[in-house]
């Protein structure tokens, strides 16, 4: 008899024998940094032969007036064409790439109200299994990016899943000679304080990339041909 709640039988629902896997790509973006972010990470994933890489966003809790006085708006309509994440989008896939603002060194409360949502498939186990990773940016360098992803991963081990970060063979995160985020637990980014700020830098963004492969190269492994 197969255990349903075992992590073989979590992958195996969506890609037995196909070669296919599902990686989703999921973010929360005020400013337009971690979209950027998260178009990167989408672009490593797909360079691994087999994968099949979704990209949506966290719906806005902020009311329009509200973005227009933090000065939002505009750059909220770079990446209002990106569909909206919903819990089937955590429950198709076999591998889950979170993206969200630091805020305090915790995640958006966007991102939170999601995840707390997930308390029907919490039951059900239907997370169970699959691989999650996190990237993340802050508004300063040393803006609480590792506390952020490190808390998110609280919220993934109680779903069961399987947690990837970025390994130090991604060189990019030991450089020196710039200011630049990224680190074991995940990509990141300086984001300022605004939408003109800073945005991400090549090397962020090659650090995203690398997290994306990596993320779908593992998952291949554990999916099987």
């Amino acid at each position: 008899m197969i255990d349903p709640y075992s992590s073989l039988y979590m992958f195996g629902r969506y890609s037995s024998g196909s070669g296919i896997m599902k990686i989703n790509v999921i973010f929360y973006s005020l400013y337009g940094h971690n979209y950027k972010m998260a178009e990167a990470v989408s672009e490593g994933a797909r360079e691994v032969e087999g994968a099949d890489v979704g990209l949506y966003q966290i719906q806005e809790t902020f009311t329009p007036e509200i973005l227009e006085k933090m000065g939002a708006t505009e750059s909220k309509k770079s990446f209002e064409h990106i569909p909206v994440a919903t819990i089937e989008d955590l429950t198709e896939a076999d591998a889950i790439i979170f993206g969200t603002p630091t805020r305090f060194g915790m995640m958006a409360a966007q991102m939170r109200a999601f995840l707390d949502r997930t308390g029907g498939i919490w039951v059900k186990g239907a997370l169970i299994g699959k691989v999650g990773s996190v990237f993340t940016s802050s508004s300063t360098q040393h803006g609480g990016q590792e506390s952020t992803i490190l808390s998110f991963h609280t919220t993934l081990l109680h779903h069961g899943m399987i947690i990837v970060g970025v390994p130090y063979s991604e060189t990019r995160q030991s450089v020196l000679d710039e200011i630049t985020g990224g680190s074991p637990y995940g990509a990141s980014t300086i984001a300022g304080g605004g939408p003109d700020t800073r945005h991400p830098s090549e090397n962020e963004l090659g650090i995203a990339r690398f997290q994306g492969r990596h993320v779908a190269e593992i998952t291949k492994r554990l999916v099987g041909e």
